[in-house]
């Protein structure tokens, strides 16, 4: 019989919350500044969680959002956590390592990496110089060993960690214009199988987010023209639609909290469809 007493819905939330709790834990997300990395950051934070969030000046800057970093962060404390900011150019090698032995020092030995950060060239496979191959190859995939390399041996030591790189509909379906990022993007998938398989008799868990195509700041210049835009949307996939950076925090909280404790080795595709 329906009451109003609000105390079972109430408890029944609190038991919800629980499953996808981060109360305690300390994450490092790399490009969790802005976009779909902020968003992830942000649902860390609502979780529970202590945030390291790392940012590129340089990237921000050429975004448009030269403050995002402090103004993420900003947002994530008046939600009541803690949250750290860590730049670093990740063009550089022997950043990312840096940052991750920051962030632990900011804020702790660092329970769950979320690596996101990474750069793309749209440019037909014949035009492709040297030197945009060069600079993927560091940002997207040199740096996520680094990152990998300095986390992972202490989630070993302490029993329990999560992992979540953000891969790319590109691994599966890739645009023709984008083929060593695409490229890439399949090697860092083909690394997370190999790393799952490793760290799941200690506790930890590595898996590979894939989204289709979002609205980020890194294509707002292609929403620039609306009908342009609506004519992308409506090929992009069969619900005729980009998603957006929240609706990737949702699959990133799973795969990264207690519900996804049996979870690892997985490649979850929040595409739209696209990969169908």
């Amino acid at each position: 019989m329906p009451t109003n007493d609000p105390a079972p819905q109430t408890a029944a939330a609190l038991r919800l919350a629980e499953r996808f709790s981060m109360r305690g834990r300390r994450a490092l997300v790399t490009g969790g500044s802005v976009s779909i990395g902020r968003s992830i950051a942000l649902a860390f934070a609502d979780a529970g969680a202590e945030l390291a969030i790392h940012y590129s000046r340089a990237a921000d800057a050429a975004f448009g959002k030269p403050d995002a970093a402090q103004q993420t962060a900003a947002e994530i404390r008046s939600r009541g956590a803690r949250c750290e900011i860590i730049e670093a150019d990740f063009e550089r090698p022997g950043e990312a390592r840096r940052a991750v032995q920051a962030a632990s020092d900011a804020v702790g030995p660092i329970d769950v990496l979320v690596v996101c950060a990474s750069i793309q060239y749209r440019t037909p496979f014949d035009e492709v110089t040297p030197e945009q191959i060069e600079r993927q190859i560091q940002i997207n995939f040199r740096a996520s060993i680094e990152l990998l390399q300095a986390a992972l041996p202490a989630m070993k030591r302490r029993g329990w960690g999560r992992v979540l790189t953000i891969g790319s509909i590109n691994q599966t379906r890739p645009e023709p214009v984008l083929s060593v990022y695409a490229a890439l993007k399949s090697a860092q998938h083909n690394l997370c199988i190999n790393l799952a398989k490793q760290y799941a008799p200690f506790g930890v868990t590595v898996n590979n987010l894939s989204p289709g195509l979002i609205a980020t700041e890194r294509n707002a210049w292609r929403r620039v023209d609306a009908a342009d835009w609506a004519r992308i949307e409506q090929n992009a996939n069969p619900m005729s639609r980009a998603g957006t950076p929240d609706e990737m925090a949702g699959a990133a909280l799973l795969l990264c909290s207690e519900a996804g404790s049996f979870i690892t080795g997985a490649d979850l595709q929040a595409t739209g469809g696209k990969h169908l």
